[in-house]
């Protein structure tokens, strides 16, 4: 009877200890579905500055189907229900739609913070205006419609590749164009405009530009 009594309390101690090796164990492994731990890798390993300049690359050689400003402001004039339907484009169903846009014209005058330049038919539109100093938002990223905003776990990356793409601009478009230009300057241009369409204002229109070439000297 002792013999047995002493077997118990063996079984009993081997099992505690086997009991709390496995609460151990089981506490200091888990597991994940493999897509969570997919996505966590991707949201973690997010480079906005590497992604903005793919966009920006890959962008390039599809803006000459950028609606060509001289064309784009009669028709808002005109049509501008279609047009905005036609041509732009945005994240969600605001006023706010953003458009990518080329043309040709000549520079009027060149100021701190923005370039002005007349379209080559000036009964369209007396100016335009780049801008060349404040380069923000999220018109470039907005009017390729080439950016899904549901791709992204976080709000934070997604706006941050707005920010690297203007810095893109800032950075390697502005400078060179701004040293070269001056007033007279026939130049050749693409960029993106962000129009409300309920409050609609096509009387000054200010350009981000995306590329800037001069045609003359």
């Amino acid at each position: 009877m002792t013999q047995q009594k002493h077997m118990l309390k063996r079984l009993i101690k081997y099992t505690l200890w086997f009991l709390l090796l496995f609460f151990l164990v089981y506490n200091s492994i888990y597991f994940k579905k493999l897509d969570r731990v997919k996505l966590a890798s991707t949201t973690k390993e997010f480079n906005a500055a590497a992604y903005a300049r793919s966009f920006y690359n890959n962008l390039l050689p599809h803006l000459d189907s950028a609606v060509v400003i001289d064309k784009l402001i009669p028709s808002l004039k005109t049509e501008p229900d279609k047009t905005f339907s036609a041509y732009s484009h945005a994240l969600d169903i605001g006023n706010i739609r953003y458009f990518l846009v080329r043309g040709e014209g000549t520079i009027l005058s060149i100021d701190e913070d923005a370039v002005t330049v007349a379209l080559k038919d000036n009964s369209i539109a007396k100016e335009i205006r780049f801008a060349t100093e404040f380069v923000y938002g999220n018109a470039i990223r907005d009017a390729s419609g080439r950016v899904n905003l549901n791709e992204f776990s976080k709000t934070f990356d997604f706006n941050a590749i707005s920010e690297e793409i203007n810095k893109i601009v800032r950075k390697e478009v502005i400078p060179p164009f701004k040293a070269n230009a001056k007033p007279g300057n026939t130049i050749r241009f693409s960029g993106a405009i962000e129009l409300n369409q309920v409050h609609l204002n096509i009387d000054s229109i200010e350009i981000i530009p995306i590329q800037l070439a001069i045609l003359n000297n």
